[in-house]
């Protein structure tokens, strides 16, 4: 039971411009109240030595943990990957479906609509992410085409019911026939649009920018990429000043000389980190599935029978270190990319994604081996690892 008024003290505090050292930072029954150097002497302090307070970190694209998918359409595979996820330093995250057929998807859009009502008991479901159904055949990666439908208002219409309000974040080709007028549909629906898994051009891609589409799914995986006479669908939500970027920086989705390159392009503003995690996260390598399609595993690495990539076993916190680590990125940016960016795209940075007075109180303790220690949603301690028991 954590106290509803108490400091949390850490070597470093991570806020959104600056970084504070030896801090306290005054939680008051759920919200972040103050910052000092001086205590008052009968409110207790949680003290995390030479650790960090960060900002607990926003995951907008995850498809599961330990096991459990969002389209086991159950409340208990939400409340496994919420609790996974706040090991990890999650507070937030888009509960994430794949490509599978057409009333399973609707089942998960309500489960995950239930969960974004009731809440689980880690990490907070943040709304819905619609990953699937309308791609392009040639980028499809690890989604099974034979599920693929007609982008259409009908279908958009009844996954927006269905998820009861939850739906964030429809992914989709924007090749598709009539896709530059469902992308305003969505838009005005208050869907945020994400191009990937697709074979747009770049004019094509540029096209749908226009219509309100906000950016790329996971850049460079599952689209057209960078050739020297045809940018392709990467060189178009790279080079458009307003357009997010999804980043799987676990080293082998993306080389480390194109994180690099990608944020040279997009600076620390327009990066948001995620882990496309799928069910297999935290658990040994083996044989699973996503959606229908089996998914074998080896070396934390999850590739199809064909060898396309399958999602991750990523964790966000492990992102944030890649990011820092292989793209040369400073540490408080790579922090940001995975909590304060995810928060702006979402329009709830005025609640949470940074660490701030007036602001919910969810934040994480990080270790100096990138590990983390404690994570606390809404003022209440959530996760907590002992420092000597690990």
């Amino acid at each position: 039971m954590t106290e509803p008024v108490f400091y949390v003290k850490a070597e470093t505090i991570y806020c959104q411009e600056t970084v504070l050292k030896d801090h306290l930072m005054l939680i008051d029954n759920g919200r972040i109240s103050d910052f000092t150097e001086s205590p008052k002497a009968d409110v207790p302090i949680h003290d995390y030595g030479d650790a960090a307070i960060i900002p607990g970190l926003i995951d907008l694209h995850i498809h599961g943990r330990e096991g459990c998918d969002v389209i086991d359409c159950k409340m208990s595979s939400i409340e496994t990957i919420s609790c996974s996820l706040a090991e990890h330093g999650v507070t937030g995250f888009l509960a994430t479906t794949v490509t599978t057929d057409w009333q399973q998807t609707l089942n998960a859009m309500a489960i995950i609509g239930q969960a974004y009502t009731q809440q689980p008991s880690g990490a907070q479901v943040l709304g819905g992410y619609s990953e699937g159904l309308f791609f392009s055949e040639i980028h499809k990666g690890a989604h099974n085409q034979d599920y693929f439908l007609e982008l259409s208002q009908p279908h958009l219409e009844a996954m927006i019911k269905a998820a009861n309000g939850s739906l964030k974040v429809v992914a989709l080709a924007p090749e598709k026939p009539g896709a530059n007028t469902l992308i305003q549909y969505l838009t005005a629906q208050g869907v945020r649009v994400m191009l990937g898994h697709c074979d747009a051009t770049y004019e094509q891609t540029q096209q749908a920018l226009g219509h309100g589409a906000c950016g790329g799914v996971h850049v460079f995986n599952g689209m057209r990429g960078i050739h020297h006479r045809d940018p392709g669908c990467a060189g178009a939500v790279l080079m458009d000043d307003n357009a997010l970027v999804e980043v799987i920086a676990d080293g082998v989705h993306i080389h480390p000389t194109i994180l690099k390159l990608i944020y040279r392009l997009k600076g620390p503003q327009k990066i948001a980190l995620i882990s496309d995690c799928i069910n297999a996260g935290g658990l040994i390598d083996g044989q699973y599935k996503l959606g229908k399609m089996d998914v074998f595993v080896h070396d934390g690495v999850a590739r199809t029978a064909s060898g396309s990539l399958a999602g991750s076993t990523l964790t966000l916190e492990r992102a944030v270190k890649n990011m820092h680590l292989l793209g040369s990125v400073e540490l408080r940016e790579a922090i940001n990319m995975a909590s304060i960016v995810p928060a702006q795209f979402l329009n709830i940075e005025s609640q949470v994604g940074s660490l701030a007075s007036g602001k919910q109180a969810d934040f994480a303790v990080l270790k100096n081996d990138f590990s983390i220690q404690a994570t606390y949603v809404k003022g209440r301690q959530c996760f907590f690892r002992d420092a000597q028991n690990g």
